[in-house]
């Protein structure tokens, strides 16, 4: 109601965002909000946060800007009131430089905080958050997840790649693998030169099936995005598309009180998971679609969910560096949603997806428009699965192991153990010569406690493959890897980590190692009484004291890796 043009004192709030009228708090946030130029019927409307972890430090987040803007007025054409907010913005590729790259996986949960601070502060009604680069997305997931207002991924397209002069495609992954090779001569500064000026030749996430485009097509199968649009040429008209559908479904999905917790069901996982399996993601799938669980408060494990679904999910697309597609040809095939048709009855239709239909009536809607690209399940790319959940004496919590779909590479390995305790020295070792083919490097210190946030273990292995080991020489590493890395036998985040108690913390040079992928098993073949007797006489880890730094109250927060890493629980006080 209104008097003399003015809203009346004790109408009651029809939205969370609303305040009893003439209260201080009303009174004080309509100064502020009159001042942007709202009015008390903007008051009124759906207060949506546009979510935008806009950068000028990558191409990842270069072209956000434009993005939000129209997703603002998208939601003003469909009644809402939209607020632009910003957040960190973690890469890969940049940030891995300082804190032993802590700051990367860290990252993702100091953005999901960004989110809470500034949406649940300020009980805004929903949001519509921009996806780019491969921590924003699980990050804005798991903030949605934890504060559960309505919210709408809009995932903002992956980069064009480009094209060395004879030819040869060459893109970000081919790089950072090359510059490994400079110091065995497979590669000039002069090439890396060319290389890097070719790469990259659009704004958006790496064109490869790494991280990004695995979690942009995830955050589908979750039914969190709009339909058929992961993955997408990033400032393509078919993004633009999504990006002007935006608001509409975004304040529907308001006043439908279409919440988080009613789409990211254990259905909903188990479809993001199957289909994770099927487009032979990055592994690091694993590890966010557990945190993303956790924040929505489901007892559910998400490791043992890869393990069942790998016993019948087989790859139905290989884009690289999985195989020999582009993730244009994939994207052009009917992408996420033609993975969901073709993985047919397996898929839980039940489940209901943000703009309120199942995902069974969006996968009836949906074309595979080329079946050599994505494939039908009778036909699969290979007969294994490519993300492999290993356990065993040396890994009784987990480790992963990331196949490719279309190379042949030993199933099983065994050999002594190289053990380091950082990237360096690894490193120096295999350019050295004293890595030697039969070993399996042990690289540990590397997990969420132990190098706060997850060290990189990446480079150690395409060191490997510059130097002609690659297949020769297994990696076993608490690590995070790059979800472009797919060479070797190479066991990652590996659990419990070696900062904490358990058999990778005390694993010594000379140990034997056996790894059985058919078996997913990884083992040190040590004695169980000298084993127990190690890890019983080992000095224990000491985490960070008071500092302040953000490093350091991450690593006092952090849970282990087969619960997301996410932050809680291990800060607070015990009895």
């Amino acid at each position: 109601m209104e008097q003399n043009g003015h809203p009346v004192a004790g109408d009651a709030p029809a939205l969370r965002s609303d305040l009893p009228v003439g209260t201080p708090r009303w009174a004080t946030r309509r100064a502020q909000w009159f001042a942007l130029g709202l009015t008390d019927a903007d008051l009124a409307k759906p207060k949506i946060a546009v979510v935008n972890s806009s950068s000028g430090l990558a191409p990842c987040f270069s072209h956000l800007d434009p993005i939000a803007a129209e997703v603002k007025r998208s939601i003003e054409a469909a009644g809402g009131v939209a607020f632009e907010i910003r957040t960190v913005a973690p890469t890969d590729f940049l940030m891995s430089r300082g804190g032993s790259g802590g700051y990367v996986l860290s990252g993702r949960d100091l953005l999901a905080a960004d989110i809470e601070a500034v949406v649940e502060g300020a009980q805004l009604d929903g949001m519509v958050c921009l996806a780019s680069c491969d921590k924003t997305t699980p990050g804005q997931l798991m903030a949605a997840a934890r504060i559960d207002v309505p919210t709408l991924v809009l995932p903002c397209g992956y980069q064009s790649s480009g094209h060395l002069d004879n030819g040869e495609h060459v893109d970000i992954e081919e790089v950072f693998l090359k510059s490994n090779h400079l110091k065995f001569g497979g590669v000039t500064v002069e090439d890396l030169c060319r290389m890097s000026e070719r790469a990259i030749t659009s704004p958006g996430v790496c064109s490869g099936m790494g991280t990004a485009n695995s979690m942009h097509i995830v955050a589908e199968a979750l039914g969190m995005t709009l339909p058929g649009t992961t993955p997408v040429r990033a400032n393509s008209e078919p993004m633009w598309r999504a990006v002007r559908a935006s608001g509409e479904t975004i304040v529907n999905a308001v006043l439908a009180g279409r919440r988080p917790r009613t789409i990211l069901t254990p259905d909903a996982f188990a479809n993001a998971v199957m289909t994770a399996l099927a487009i032979s993601g990055s592994i690091n799938t694993v590890k966010h679609l557990q945190a993303i669980a956790r924040e929505a408060g489901l007892d559910l494990d998400v490791y043992a969910l890869f393990e069942h679904y790998a016993d019948t999910i087989r790859p139905l697309a290989a884009v690289r560096p999985n195989g020999p597609d582009t993730i244009e040809r994939f994207e052009d095939a009917g992408g996420a949603l033609a993975v969901l048709k073709q993985l047919g009855d397996a898929v839980i239709g039940s489940a209901v997806t943000i703009t309120g239909e199942t995902m069974a009536e969006r996968v009836a809607r949906a074309e595979v428009r080329d079946a050599t690209v994505i494939r039908p399940r009778s036909n699969p790319y290979c007969d294994h699965p490519t993300i492999v959940v290993v356990r065993g004496t040396l890994a009784p919590g987990a480790g992963i192991v990331k196949l490719s779909a279309d190379e042949d590479r030993p199933m099983t390995f065994e050999g002594p153990a190289r053990v380091f305790d950082d990237a360096p020295s690894a490193i120096a070792a295999i350019e050295s010569g004293g890595v030697r083919p039969g070993d399996v490097i042990v690289l540990r210190g590397l997990g969420p406690v132990g190098n706060p946030g997850m060290g990189m273990a990446s480079q150690p292995v395409f060191a490997l493959d510059g130097a002609g080991l690659t297949g020769k020489v297994a990696v076993i590493t608490d690590g995070q890897l790059s979800g472009l890395v797919n060479k070797g036998i190479v066991v990652g985040e590996v659990s419990p980590e070696g900062a904490l108690p358990g058999p990778l913390g005390v694993v010594a040079d000379g140990d034997r190692i056996a790894i059985d992928l058919r078996a997913r098993r990884v083992d040190l073949l040590v004695d169980e009484a000298e084993l127990e007797r190690r890890i019983r006489e080992r000095e224990p880890h000491r985490t960070p004291g008071d500092s302040s730094s953000w490093l350091s109250v991450y690593a006092r927060s952090v849970e282990p890796l087969p619960r997301g890493a996410t932050l809680r629980g291990n800060a607070l006080p015990t009895a």
